[in-house]
Order: C-alpha cells, then structure tokens, then sequence
C-alpha cells in the first residue's frame, strides 16, 4: 500500500509534498497492521468454499480491512495534532471532540487520502486475494 500511495503522490505531484514521512507511514502500518487481523478472519469464512467464494472473501476482507486500518491510523494522526486545543482527557467536552475529530478525520480519508490506493493497490489486492484463495490450506 506505500508503494501505491508513493506512486500515486509521484503521478500527481512528483512526490512534492511536507508530508512525504508520514503518509508514508500511515500508508505502510494500514496495510501491515491490516493483514495479520484480516487474513486469519478471511481463512476462517473461507474454508470449505470453492475457490471464487475465497477469492470473493479475501478481496473484501483486505480491501475494507486496510481502508479501514489506515483510515483509523490516519484519524489518530489527526486527533495527535489536535489533541493540543482540545479539552481535559475523559471530560464530556474530550469525548465530543474525539469522536467529531476522528469522524471528520475519516471523511478527509475517505474524500483525499483512498484514492492512493488505486494506481497499483488494486492490483496487488487482486493478486493477493488470487494467491491466498489458491494456497489456502
């Protein structure tokens, strides 16, 4: 998913941008955190299923598992950088900010950031759906 998101930032922008470390970042540990919790899930609806309904689980599972992964990873870099202005940890007021910070911080995930996953993230997705389908003891 880095590689995706470094290829789509070099495609529209060449890569000019102050956020260069951190996105990668994000990007990397979405997708890596994603698939030691997803791929056990996705083995286990799997089993005892012809080799398309595999396929079909692992390419679900993988796909909202890191969009979601990284979606998280991003809203919690977001909630960091506000967390300065925000109010005392565990009051009523912390708990609105919170959660309307980390929503908004989804929905900018959602509008800006998922689209770096579709210059090669796809087809690493299908390739690896197909290859955990195939090898799938």
């Amino acid at each position: 998913m880095t590689a995706s998101a470094l290829a789509a930032l070099y495609l529209r922008n060449g890569l000019l941008t102050s956020h260069l470390t951190a996105l990668t970042l994000v990007y990397f540990f979405g997708g890596a955190l994603c698939w030691p919790i997803v791929v056990p899930i996705a083995k286990r609806f799997a089993s005892h299923h012809p080799p398309t309904a595999r396929f079909a689980a692992f390419f679900l599972a993988l796909s909202i598992g890191t969009a979601a992964m990284t979606a998280f990873l991003f809203a919690m870099d977001y909630r960091w950088f506000y967390a300065r202005w925000h109010a005392p940890f565990g009051s009523l007021i912390w708990i609105f900010q919170f959660l309307f910070t980390g929503a908004s911080a989804v929905y900018q995930f959602a509008v800006l950031g998922f689209t770096l996953f579709l210059p090669f993230g796809l087809l690493c997705l299908i390739a690896a759906s197909a290859y955990l389908a195939r090898h799938m003891r």
